[in-house]
């Protein structure tokens, strides 16, 4: 039973390592570890090796020796055993951890700088007052996490940490061994940050197809993590404007075709043209609604409204030819089929108008609008448009 326990923890273990890396690693090939001799009240600086893209925290570990003493284990190696930093602050066990097993009779102060010039400024005065950090109690050796969220010791802008250490020996010099690893996340490390990403965000906004949609969020977001996939952003960054704009164009036409984005798109284009032509905006209505036929997602409804504006400003050819379009969409649409009869009517042709009228007159054009209602609303809205009228009456009189 014990046996299948243990089992059952190293495989949670085993998972838990897997999941962590994928999020970030330990990056052992660009960790710091120097061995400083300090003279005897002396004050000295050492910068970290640059930390990588995408470091969001540090764990160090400055240790004290007496002369010939050897660490019992670097630093790189105890991380080895934790997967994640967060296992680092759980408990002072994690603390005891990171020591060092061994260490010097001698102490020293130490402080921590982000800038080269200020740290060059301790030497000279040993003022702490602009440190990120500063140990003002001597210790023989220490262990810390450096995490992105809480101390000014890390930002995106910080590439090399400076140490300053302050030998407490009067009379020998001392060993000091420095060892800095930084944690990688992944994702971090690709480059991207708020201000990049908001370059491509404004960027998609100012194209063509992200310009017909009312609300193009969804559709550069999605252009956005595909250009993040693809490339780190120093990548991108390096492309010829060439290379950009075929990027966004293949991502853009990828993101456009995707069921979700299209519909709400050709959804936003119909609602902004059934405004216009509230608001009698007819040539502004007929522009979104020719682009929403052009891309062919059309409905016979489409159809039906730019036949209606193309008939109220008076291009009846065009009415006519959009409304046969549309009949072949849906034969039983019959606020298209209205339309149709109108134009006819004012293109003076009486005759074919008559027939649609007649057909569909004890019919209704919607679940709550008779076509006769209908009829009598779009007469008035034609009279104040300055429509020919000689026949309106004659149409009326067909339905008593």
């Amino acid at each position: 039973m014990k046996s299948k326990k243990l089992i059952l923890v190293l495989l949670l273990s085993s998972f838990y390592s897997a999941f962590a890396q994928k999020e970030g690693y330990w990056d052992k090939e660009r960790s710091t570890t120097k061995e400083i001799i300090v003279s005897a009240r002396d004050r000295i600086i050492i910068p970290t090796e640059d930390l990588p893209l995408g470091t969001t925290e540090v764990i160090y570990r400055i240790t004290l020796l007496d002369e010939n003493q050897q660490l019992a284990s670097s630093l790189v190696s105890v991380l080895k055993s934790i997967p994640d930093p967060s296992g680092i602050s759980q408990g002072s066990a994690g603390a005891v951890f990171l020591m060092s097993k061994i260490s010097g009779d001698d102490k020293c102060k130490y402080a921590l700088f982000t800038d080269q010039a200020i740290a060059k400024s301790y030497v000279q005065t040993g003022k702490t007052d602009k440190a990120c950090y500063a140990q003002e109690e001597p210790v023989s050796k220490d262990a810390k996490r450096l995490s992105l969220d809480k101390t000014s010791c890390l930002q995106p802008n910080v590439n090399t940490i400076w140490f300053g250490f302050e030998s407490k020996n009067w009379l020998l010099k001392q060993k000091i061994v420095l060892e800095v690893v930084p944690w990688v996340d992944v994702k971090l490390s690709r480059g991207w940050n708020q201000e990049n990403k908001k370059e491509i965000i404004s960027q998609c906004k100012t194209s063509n197809l992200a310009q017909k949609m009312a609300s193009s969020d969804e559709f550069c977001v999605c252009i956005l993590e595909k250009i993040q996939k693809q490339y780190r952003y120093t990548e991108f960054d390096k492309l010829l404007a060439m290379e950009k704009i075929k990027a966004y164009k293949d991502y853009g036409n990828t993101c456009y075709n995707d069921t979700s984005i299209s519909k709400n798109i050709y959804s936003d284009l119909r609602n902004q043209a059934s405004k216009l032509i509230k608001s009698q905006k007819y040539g502004e209505a007929i522009t979104l609604l020719n682009t929403v036929i052009a891309d062919k997602k059309a409905t016979a409804l489409d159809y039906s409204a730019i036949g209606y504006c193309y008939i109220i400003t008076k291009q009846y050819e065009k009415a006519i030819k959009f409304l046969k379009e549309g009949e072949k969409l849906d034969e039983t649409e019959l606020q298209l089929k209205l339309n149709l009869a109108h134009a006819y009517l004012v293109s003076d042709d009486y005759k074919d108008a008559k027939a649609i009228y007649k057909k569909y007159q004890t019919q209704n054009v919607t679940d709550s609008l008779s076509w006769i209602q209908k009829v009598k609303l779009d007469f008035a809205a034609f009279k104040k448009a300055n429509l020919p009228s000689a026949n309106f009456d004659r149409v009326l009189d067909l339905f008593n």
